[in-house]
Order: structure tokens, then sequence, then C-alpha cells
């Protein structure tokens, strides 16, 4: 049990915050060590660190305000202001690897040489140490709660861990080789890993903004979900999917036997949401209820509609 007034590093709030003191602290270092080296794969690094800093700023104001409920302004709740926070990410990711590239091309034609390669060894060294654990952390915080910002951050921390091992390779080589100009070279291949994050910050970001239906593994989920209950619904149809942040939304149109009570149609409204929401998280739903218009009842799996069907031939 947390003591009061300390948040735990498994919440969202509580990751961001961890997230923030590390990202202030390896960036901190790579300042240092890059002004110390004049590595300009340090300095790379250095501002990637810095736009983990205003990334993990906006995921710490945004996560506590998108798991507010829903209020008589936001219905659907606050979840996308974490689709615009990851949106934010990937813009000032795409700047910084322009920077990058532009000072690392320039630093192969001027040839500048870099100094305390060491120094540099043992920042670098421990920087992808960290990053790595600290990814894992985030990913397992995002995965449990649903948080798409913290999601970001973490597979952002994830490629400054490959990065920062490829730069820490290259500064190995110029130590024993002293062939300075692997070094920006190393920093063009930390662009690449720079642009590969953004896409998939950006495309999660439109995703969200734009209301793309949901992944087909989870549109399979809740069909299954639905048709489950094949003893009491002869089918549905016009499933809409979409996500905001970490909540999901769906709606669709559920085909009720004809003569079943408004009541006995709200029970199984209701127990269907309860199903759907055991088997994922985050989800609201809203049910369209239709009369079953299935001319061959006789085949039909619900025992009020076959009883339905059969009443009606009697009658007749």
């Amino acid at each position: 049990m947390e003591p009061k007034g300390r948040v735990s590093i498994s919440t969202p709030q509580g990751a961001a915050v961890l997230l923030l003191g590390t990202a202030i602290g390896l960036f901190v270092l790579k300042v240092v060590v890059g002004l110390a080296t004049g590595s300009i794969s340090i300095w790379a690094q250095a501002v990637d660190s810095s736009l983990d800093i205003f990334a993990v700023v906006v995921t710490f104001l945004t996560v506590g305000f998108s798991a507010k409920p829903a209020d008589e302004d936001h219905p659907f709740g606050h979840g996308k202001i974490e689709d615009i926070a990851a949106g934010i990410q990937a813009l000032l990711l795409l700047g910084a690897s322009a920077a990058i590239a532009y000072s690392a091309i320039r630093r192969i034609l001027s040839g500048e040489q870099i100094k305390l390669e060491e120094a540099g060894i043992a920042v670098m060294a421990l920087s992808m140490v960290v990053s790595i654990f600290l990814s894992r952390h985030l990913f397992r915080v995002s995965k449990a709660t649903g948080s798409v910002a913290l999601e970001a951050n973490a597979d952002n921390i994830r490629g400054d861990a490959y990065s920062t091992g490829g730069v820490l390779v290259g500064l190995v080589l110029v130590r024993f080789t002293h062939l300075n100009i692997i070094d920006p070279i190393i920093a063009l291949a930390v662009v690449v890993l720079i642009l590969r994050a953004t896409y998939r910050v950006g495309r999660m970001a439109y995703s969200g903004l734009l209301d793309v239906r949901l992944p087909k593994s989870e549109e399979d989920i809740i069909a299954s979900a639905i048709m489950e209950h094949t003893g009491q619904v002869p089918g549905f149809h016009e499933m809409r999917t979409r996500k905001a942040g970490n909540q999901r939304f769906i709606d669709l149109h559920l085909m009720l036997p004809k003569n079943i009570s408004v009541e006995e149609a709200h029970k199984i409204c209701d127990h269907l949401e309860g199903d759907l929401k055991t088997k994922l998280p985050n989800i609201n739903v809203t049910i369209h209820v239709e009369p079953c218009d299935n001319p061959e009842c006789e085949q039909c799996k619900v025992a009020e509609c076959s009883e339905h069907e059969a009443d009606g031939s009697r009658k007749g």
C-alpha cells in the first residue's frame, strides 16, 4: 500500500513522474558530455532527450485529464487529449530529425574531430541500460491502463535505447580507429530510428483523432462475445468502433425476437454489455435494438423466435 501523498509508479501519473525525472537526468548528462567531447551523435541524443522531457510534460498534463469521467460538456469523455499529445510529440520528433541530419552533414563536410571518447562511452552505456528498463516499465503500465500517451513515450524510450546503443558502438569505433567520420554517420542512423518512432506515434495520433476503427482483432473479440448469446440474440449489424485515448467506443444494431418485452430486451443488452466489458478494458457500448425480420425463423436458434413463428403458423 502506497503512503499518503505518494503516487505509485505503476499508475499513469506515477510512470509519467518517473519518466520525467529520468529524462531530465539523462539530458543533463548528455549535454555535459556533448560539450566535453564535441560529438554530434551525443548531441543528437541530447536533442532527443530534450524532446522526451517535453513529451513527458505533455503526457503528465494529459494522462490525468484524459482519465476524467464524461461530463456535461464532454459526454464522450476526455480521451482525445492523449491523441493530441501523441500528435504533438510526432511533430517534435520530425523537427528534431531534420536538425540532427543537418548538423551531421555539416560535421561530415567539416571533418571536425571529437575528444574524450571515454566519457561519451560511459554516459551512453548508462543511458542505454536506463532506457531499456524504463521502456519496459512504461509498456507494462500502458498495457495495464490503456494509456495511449504512455505507450507513445514507451515506444520513444525504446527507440532511444537502440539509438544510444548505436552511438555507443560508434564512439568505441572512433576511440580505437580514430575515424571521426563515424560519429556523424551514426548520428544519421539515429535520425532514421527517430523517424521510425515518429511514424508509429503519428499513426497512433491519426487513428485516434480521425476515429479510425478498432483493430480487427478487437472487433473479432466483440463479434465473438455477441455470438456467444445465440440462444437469445438472432444477430447484429451496423457495428461501428473507435478509440479516444484509452477509451473504446462501440455502437451496433442488435436484433432481438419480436415477441419479447422491453424489460427482457433491456436485460439482454445489459448482460451483453457486461460481457464485453470483461473482454476489453475501458469500453463504452451503445446498442440499438431492432426486431428480428428473418423470414426463416424455423432455422433460428433463438427459442423465442421459433416459438413466435410457430404461434403465427397456428394462427394462420
